[in-house]
Parts: structure tokens; sequence; C-alpha cells
């Protein structure tokens, strides 16, 4: 298995910290590089974490958008790319995706219920299912809802595109360290 983690942002965060913790090598990929058609890297799996489209803590919607057609060659070649909430309420948040996503700002705890077993469900493992701390929902997409909040609205969405997969959760927690383990590694890492 390889454990190789993209972690765009702007700089450095903790979140690698865990993402190592959990096994895998994880490099900080900023706007900078992510907006560079130049830059390349190779990995099994990228994370853009939460408040990515908030202005008020990243620039990284617009290098997400300049690099659109990378980020979907990397999952259509058997990546992994998973995104948290915008942070923000912006129609246009996901617009950078290769399906429709609308996403609703609204932080607070939020009981969770699974749609369909699956084994990205351990997002959610050891956490009070009652009591979920989002910073969203997700009303209407394209994809497949894996978790929904009690009001059916999607906390957790995966779509599979060519040979890979893309998930998005508005959780406003950590992932897992079971859930790490599993989506950070990879069975090869995919040029991006």
């Amino acid at each position: 298995m390889t454990g190789r983690t993209g972690l765009l942002w702007d700089s450095p965060l903790m979140f690698s910290r865990l993402i190592e913790d959990c096994g895998s090598c994880c490099e900080t990929v900023n706007p900078h590089m992510l907006g560079s058609p130049f830059w390349r890297g190779r990995f099994g799996s990228l994370i853009v974490p939460t408040g990515f489209a908030n202005p008020s803590y990243s620039n990284l919607l617009p290098a997400l958008r300049a690099a659109e057609g990378r980020i979907r060659r990397f999952v259509e070649n058997g990546g992994r790319l998973l995104v948290f909430g915008a942070g923000c309420s912006r129609d246009d948040a996901y617009d950078w995706l290769p399906f429709p996503v609308t996403y609703t700002f609204a932080y607070g705890p939020r009981a969770v219920r699974f749609e369909r077993e699956s084994r990205y469900n351990s997002l959610f493992s050891g956490y009070d299912l009652t009591a979920v701390e989002c910073d969203g929902t997700f009303p209407s997409h394209g994809g497949e809802t894996l978790a929904a909040a009690d009001t059916g609205e999607a906390l957790l969405i995966e779509k599979v595109v060519g040979d890979g997969i893309i998930l998005i959760s508005s959780i406003h927690e950590y992932p897992t360290r079971e859930f790490l383990k599993e989506f950070s590694c990879n069975e090869r890492e995919t040029l991006f």
C-alpha cells in the first residue's frame, strides 16, 4: 500500500501530523503549487480541509478552480479526493468538482444516520452520532449520500469518477484514525 497524501492548504496544518500518525506521508500543497501548470506531484490521496472557500481562512478556492482539470484526471486515474465543508455561504464553492454540489453553511451539531453501508462511514467512528459537529449540509448533489442529518440533508457524499473516488463531508471534526488509515493508503500513487 502507498501512503502519500497531499494536504491542500495555504500553510502547514496540525492535520498533517494526524495523517502521518496514521501511516501516510503528508505533503502540504499550497495554492501557488496547486495553481501552477508546471508543478507535479504523486499521491494516493488528496485532502481539502474545512474552510477552503472562506477568504478569511484560505486562498485555496481560486487555485482549486485553476487545477480543476488536473483534479479530475487525478481522480479518474485512481486517486482519492476528500473535500470538507467550504466554511462559508457560497453557491459556487464546489464548482471545480466534476459533478454538482450545493452546500448550505450552518455550523452546529447534527444527528447522523447512515443511508447505506460503506467503508468510508468510518469517518464518524467513535463520535457521538446524536451530536456530530458539522459546518453545513449538502441539500443537493450528483453523488451518493452515505450519511445524512436527521433532516435528510447529506453530510457525507461519495462519487466514483473513473478509477477513483471523491468524498465530500461537512463534518467539522478531524476524521478518525480508522478512516485516515483506510483512505490515505492507496494501492498506487497517481500523478497530479
